[in-house]
C-alpha cells in the first residue's frame, strides 16, 4: 500500500472527557472515528497553554527546548520566541513528498509564515483582521462579531469585562468552525487525482476556547439545570498554593447557575465541532480516501468548567488543564482500542511520522506504535509538563508516573496526589510520612528529565536561596541512571 494521507484535526483548550464514550457531550462522529481506530484514555499537554503545546506538538519538544514558553501574542519575544532550525514533523512529511495544508489557529511562532515549516499551502484565522472568514462574514450579511442574545461575563474594577459564554442566533455556516472545515474540505477536492502524492491536511479550530459563544440551535441542545457541580466544586483549596486561592476567588460572583450556563456552551461547541469533523470525513470517504487516510484528532490544553470553582486555565495544575483527548484511526491503527497507559502529546510528532514515512523521529516524545500493536507492551507509564507563566512569571513542573502526580512549584508549596483514590484532586499528599519517598523518588526523576532534555534554568538552581524541592538536582544521578 502507498503511504497514507494524514488528517490532522485540533481543536483549543478542549478536555478528555467530552469524547468519552457515554460522557457529557453528543460527539457521535468522534464516537465513530474511534471505535474504528484507538483512543488513549490518560493523553497530557506538555503545558496548560496555547502557543508552548502547540510547539512541543509540532517538534516534539518540551517547551524550554523549542523556547515558546509563553503564547506569542501575550509578551515579549524574548519570553517566547522559537528557537531557530527545530525540526517539524510536518517539514518531514514535505521532504518525504507530501502534499501539505494547514488551515486555522497556528499560534506556534511569531513569523506566521507556515511555508517555511513544511506547509505549501494555508490560510490562518485571528492574524489579519480582514482575512477570508470576515470576507466570508460580510458575504453572509453578518457583523464581523456575532450579537448575543445571552451571555455572562466577569466583571472587576478597572478591568474590562471578559465574555465567558455567548449565544447567537446566527446559522452554524456563520461560524469559524464551519468556515475552517469548508475550506479545507475545498482543498481535498481540489486536489489533483493524477497526482500519486500522498497528502497531509492539518484543521486547527479556536473552538472550544473561551468565550464559549456558539448558534442558539446547539446551545439549546443542553439543559443547564439538568448539569451537578463537579466534584471539586466546593473545594476550598487551602492546603494548595495560595495563587490558586487567589484565582478561584475572581469567580466568586458566579454562582452555579452562571457555571452551568456556561458548561453548556461549552459542550455545544464540541459538538458543533464534532458536526464539522463529519463533515471532513465524509469528504474523506466519498473521495475513495478513508481506507489509506491516517486521521488524528486531539487538543492543546483543557478547561477547569467548574472544577475547583474555575473556568479557563492557567497554573493550578489539575488534570481537567493538561488531560486532552487523543484519537487515531486508519492505516497502522487498531480499532475499538482506549489503552489506559499515560502518554504524552509530545509522543505524537514520532508517532505520525512514522505510520507516515515508516522514519523515525527524535525528540522528547516516544512513538506510541508499540502501544497501538499491544496496549499492554513494555511502557513507561509517564508524562511531563512545563509551566513558565502566562504574562505572569511561574516555575512548575509536572510529572505523572501511572496513579502519581508530582507537582513542583518553585513560587510556593509542592503537590502530589494518588489519582486512584483521589481521582478529584482534592487532597495535597505532599507532607504525608506515608508518601515521603515516593515523593522524593519523583522529585529526583524530575530533576533527570531537566538534565537529559537541556533544562538548564531548573537543572543549575543550586543557589542557596533557590533550594525548594525535596531532594536537589544531583539526586537525578539515582533516577535511573
Amino acid at each position: 500500500m502507498s503511504r497514507p494521507n494524514l488528517l490532522f484535526l485540533m481543536t483549543d483548550q478542549q478536555r478528555a472527557d467530552t469524547v468519552a464514550p457515554g460522557g457529557p457531550c453528543a460527539t457521535p462522529n468522534l464516537d465513530a472515528l474511534q471505535a474504528q481506530g484507538t483512543r488513549f484514555t490518560r493523553c497530557y499537554g506538555p503545558n496548560p497553554i496555547c502557543s508552548p503545546t502547540r510547539a512541543s506538538l509540532m517538534t516534539g519538544l518540551l517547551p524550554h527546548a523549542h523556547g515558546m514558553v509563553d503564547v506569542t501574542h501575550a509578551v515579549e519575544p524574548y519570553r517566547a520566541d522559537l528557537k531557530p532550525d527545530l525540526p517539524f514533523w510536518s517539514r518531514t512529511l514535505q521532504q518525504a513528498g507530501y502534499r501539505t495544508a494547514y488551515f486555522g489557529k497556528w499560534h506556534v511562532e511569531r513569523s506566521n509564515q507556515l511555508e517555511d515549516f513544511g506547509f505549501d499551502h494555508y490560510e490562518q484565522v485571528g492574524v489579519d483582521p480582514d482575512d477570508g472568514y470576515a470576507a466570508h462574514r460580510r458575504a453572509l450579511g453578518l457583523p464581523a462579531s456575532p450579537v448575543l442574545a445571552e451571555q455572562d461575563a466577569l466583571q472587576h474594577e478597572g478591568y474590562r469585562d471578559f465574555l465567558l459564554y455567548g449565544v447567537s442566533d446566527e446559522p452554524v455556516e456563520a461560524t469559524q468552525e464551519h468556515y475552517l472545515y469548508s475550506r479545507a474540505i475545498a482543498f481535498l477536492r481540489g486536489l489533483d487525482d493524477g497526482d500519486p502524492r500522498p497528502w497531509a491536511v492539518f484543521v486547527s479550530t479556536e473552538g472550544p476556547h473561551d468565550p464559549y459563544v456558539v448558534p442558539r440551535a446547539f446551545y439549546e441542545r443542553y439543559d443547564p439545570d439538568a448539569f451537578a457541580p463537579p466534584a471539586s466544586f466546593d473545594d476550598d483549596l487551602r492546603d494548595r498554593p495560595g495563587i490558586y486561592r487567589r484565582i478561584q476567588g475572581l469567580f466568586n460572583e458566579l454562582d452555579w447557575p452562571a457555571f452551568a450556563r456556561a458548561t453548556a456552551s461549552y459542550y455545544a461547541f464540541c459538538t458543533l465541532i464534532d458536526e464539522q469533523v463529519g463533515r471532513i470525513l465524509d469528504t474523506v470517504r466519498k473521495l475513495g480516501q478513508e481506507e489509506n487516510t491516517l486521521v488524528a484528532y486531539t487538543s492543546d490544553h483543557g478547561d477547569y468548567l467548574g472544577a475547583h470553582r474555575m473556568l479557563l486555565k492557567s497554573v493550578a495544575p489539575f488534570e481537567e488543564a493538561y488531560r486532552v483527548p487523543l484519537i487515531l484511526a486508519g492505516p497502522g491503527v487498531p480499532a475499538g482500542q482506549q489503552p489506559s497507559r499515560v502518554v504524552s502529546l509530545l509522543d505524537l510528532a514520532p508517532t505520525l511520522v512514522e505510520l507516515t514515512t515508516g522514519e523515525a523521529f527524535p525528540c522528547h516524545g516516544r512513538s506510541l506504535t508499540p502501544l497501538l500493536r499491544d496496549p499492554a507492551a513494555d511502557w513507561p507509564d509517564e508524562a511531563f509538563a512545563e509551566f513558565h507563566g502566562q504574562r505572569f512569571f511561574f516555575t512548575q513542573r509536572t510529572l505523572w508516573q501511572g496513579r502519581y502526580k508530582y507537582v513542583f512549584n518553585g513560587f510556593d508549596e509542592d503537590e502530589f496526589y494518588d489519582l486512584e483514590v483521589d481521582p478529584h484532586e482534592l487532597r495535597n499528599r505532599v507532607h504525608d510520612p506515608e508518601q515521603r519517598d515516593r515523593v522524593k523518588e519523583m522529585t529526583a526523576r524530575m530533576w533527570r528529565i531537566a538534565r537529559d532534555t537541556g533544562d538548564f534554568n531548573l537543572v543549575e538552581s543550586h543557589y542557596g536561596v533557590l533550594r525548594f524541592a525535596p531532594v536537589g538536582p544531583d539526586a537525578a544521578s539515582d533516577a535511573g541512571d
